[in-house]
């Protein structure tokens, strides 16, 4: 067991009309505001005339970028970084889901310094400032809204990196779930899946761990399972959509990590796939997850897939290990792939194999993926066959 710092700092609103506290928390970081979100549906939904009510009436001058893609693109953030040096930008809003609040953090730092963003995930450029953020959720998946990371894509490279800097975590989020009810079923699938893979990156690792946080991430999925279905069906059920939002904060803010410092898997490989291919985060973690599982399904892994299967899936702990495991496996595809309906190949949505050979090498770092088991090159290809 390592030792570890727990420390966050993001302040959050939690429930039903607490945006009624965002024009007074934003006065406490400026008067010019950079407010950010996606495609526009927040105007149709009615949050985004809320927002500006809030913003104009604690008397704040307020700029907009729109238009941030699902796979937040470099040329937002350079577009955003640029808005705030030009009109003296204080604070950025982000108003959306993961997508536009990692946009958002590196328009945050972009805005401090004079390299082009994109060299702080080529050259490693420091992170030393960022103007502050806050977020109003809308898509319960990612986390970013309590956390410092931020994944953004480049079009023209190809390339999809991730980077997390505590300064970088939002200084108030407001959590609504009555702000997800007009997710899509799909979009709910994919987010659930999203949730489920970021609970499973730290949940299958060999390390002694405290019992305590395998009991909080096995209850974490277990919410996952019990409520995303509910939230596809019933899009207001507020229960549903209350339990996934606030399990989505804390599947990635680092509490359930404790000491544990290995790498993911799914993420790094997902990565290149909607780089490539610009699909949903979610739906290409669904693909993969349960032939990484199968890939590293070994004597010497057995007893997690084994702790997984009873504690989770609720599977009969008198069946033998290799059945309990083989059975988590199925019961793994049947949740992501029946009860979320999501497709469950790369030949449903297009992908074929053209790509695998570049996909792997990036998605390794040019090395491995020292994870729940180390991968090379070779063993990431194997597995991106295994979803053909």
């Amino acid at each position: 067991m390592n030792n570890f710092v727990y420390d966050i700092p993001t302040k959050v609103y939690f429930g039903k009309d607490q945006l009624t506290h965002l024009g007074e928390e934003l006065k406490k970081y400026g008067k010019k505001v950079l407010l950010t979100y996606g495609g526009g549906s927040i105007k149709k939904t009615g949050l985004y005339d809320k927002v500006i009510a809030q913003i104009k009436t604690a008397g704040l001058e307020v700029y907009e970028l729109s238009g941030i893609k699902p796979n937040p693109s470099i040329q937002s953030v350079r577009q955003g970084a640029q808005l705030c040096k030009e009109h003296g930008i204080e604070v950025v809003l982000a108003v959306g889901g993961g997508s536009t609040i990692d946009a958002s953090k590196w328009i945050a730092a972009g805005a401090c310094v004079e390299h082009d963003p994109w060299d702080f995930f080529t050259k490693w450029s420091p992170v030393e400032k960022a103007l502050p953020i806050l977020s109003v959720l809308t898509l319960a998946a990612t986390g970013s809204e309590m956390n410092g990371g931020g994944v953004i894509s480049n079009e023209d490279t190809l390339d999809k990196k991730g980077r997390v800097e505590q300064i970088l975590r939002p200084k108030v989020s407001f959590l609504d779930p009555t702000n997800t009810y007009t997710v899509s079923a799909y979009q709910t699938a994919c987010g659930s899946a999203d949730i489920l893979s970021h609970v499973m990156e730290v949940y299958f690792h060999m390390d002694d761990d405290l019992y305590m946080l395998a009991c909080v991430m096995e209850g974490l999925m277990k919410t996952v399972i019990k409520y995303a279905p509910i939230a596809m069906n019933e899009p207001d059920n507020y229960e549903a959509r209350a339990n996934l939002m606030w399990a989505s904060s804390w599947a990635i803010n680092r509490f359930v990590n404790g000491g544990r410092q290995h790498a993911w898997s799914c993420h790094p490989m997902e990565h290149q796939l909607s780089a490539v291919y610009d699909i949903t985060h979610g739906l290409g973690l669904a693909i993969l997850t349960p032939r990484w599982m199968e890939y590293c399904l070994e004597e010497n892994t057995l007893s997690k897939y084994v702790q997984f299967g009873v504690n989770v899936f609720g599977i009969d702990s008198k069946l033998s290990d290799r059945e309990i495991a083989n059975q988590a496996i199925e019961k793994t595809k049947e949740f992501l792939f029946e009860t979320l309906g999501l497709q469950s190949t790369f030949a449903e949505i297009g992908i074929g194999k053209e790509h695998f050979s570049m996909m792997a090498e990036k998605a390794c770092g040019g090395k491995s993926i020292n994870g729940f088991k180390t991968l090379y090159k070779e063993d990431v290809e194997k597995i991106l066959e295994m979803c053909l």
